[in-house]
């Protein structure tokens, strides 16, 4: 089924007329993401990070005026994402700030629009897929709070890739003194790391452990608060002459800290360290592993 309809986008003070055309085989929400549409591409060997328990979690293709972007694994029942998936763009690490928060249609029902959306003027409409994920009411008076991307948008160059990171599917609560101190300073240090070291296409997961911390409204429990927040990247073609404190950081490596107000240090460590790590804090199997054979391809 194909459909063709008119999108409109908001970019700062400019309204951008699109031509979307909406495949519902190509639906944002998939049963796996094995094809190049269902955004495969956006992992190391086509493979998702394997070990996850639950069977409620939902698998999202991230896609913004009709391409995908990236990808998501998100828990409907806590409203935040547990990991999102992504390719690196070398960058020069700006953000972009004249971006409308945008939700995830497809998540409210199978008859939605598989591109993400900007929420709705009235708050009203918001009740319409609240159920199902984290609407812009649920960060409205909590100042202790940020939005926190896992998909960031430093760590992107074309403006529409940049764009898509503002969905709050890609969102979770950081501390603000955890979010602008220690993680701010990881996602900008793999960002120069990257840019300077990785020859070829560098694969990021981002993701959170929680605890059971939710911020509330309406005394209703609404968005699941991390615990520990956690990224790791994969990038097999790297200067081999780089420094070697650099160098031993490659072909794949993973940081860890503790979404708080005190003792929330970074913790860079291998990728088997971190996986240890995410064994104890997760709902995962023995199997758990992040990339693909631990970032080495197939020969």
């Amino acid at each position: 089924m194909k459909l063709l309809v008119n999108c409109w986008f908001w970019f700062g003070s400019v309204l951008i007329p699109l031509t979307c055309l909406i495949l519902r085989s190509q639906a944002g929400v998939v049963e796996d993401f094995s094809h190049v549409e269902r955004c495969k591409d956006f992992l190391f060997m086509g493979t998702p990070p394997r070990g996850y328990l639950s069977t409620s979690l939902k698998k999202i293709c991230q896609r913004f005026a009709d391409e995908p972007r990236f990808i998501t694994f998100y828990n409907p029942q806590k409203h935040i994402p547990i990991y999102s998936a992504y390719i690196f763009k070398k960058s020069d690490g700006e953000k972009r700030v004249d971006v409308p928060w945008m939700f995830e249609p497809q998540l409210a029902t199978d008859k939605g629009s598989s591109n993400m959306e900007p929420f709705p003027q009235s708050t009203f409409m918001h009740k319409n897929f609240e159920d199902t994920q984290a609407v812009l009411e649920d960060y409205a008076d909590v100042v202790q709070y940020e939005r926190g991307q896992l998909n960031p948008d430093e760590h992107q160059v074309d403006p529409l890739d940049k764009a898509a990171t503002y969905t709050l599917t890609n969102v979770v609560p950081l501390i603000r003194e955890f979010s602008f101190g220690p993680w701010s300073t990881q996602v900008e240090a793999t960002r120069k790391r990257l840019n300077n070291y990785c020859h070829g296409k560098a694969h990021l997961i981002t993701g959170v452990t929680t605890s059971g911390n939710m911020i509330r409204r309406e005394n209703q429990d609404r968005v699941a608060i991390p615990e520990f927040v956690w990224t790791a990247y994969c990038c097999t073609d790297y200067d081999h002459n780089a420094p070697y404190s650099e160098r031993y950081k490659f072909p794949a490596f993973g940081a860890y800290g503790l979404n708080d107000r005190v003792n929330n240090h970074i913790v860079e460590v291998p990728i088997k360290n971190l996986e240890k790590f995410l064994k104890g804090k997760m709902e995962v199997d023995k199997n758990f592993q992040i990339f693909y054979n631990d970032c080495v391809p197939d020969l």
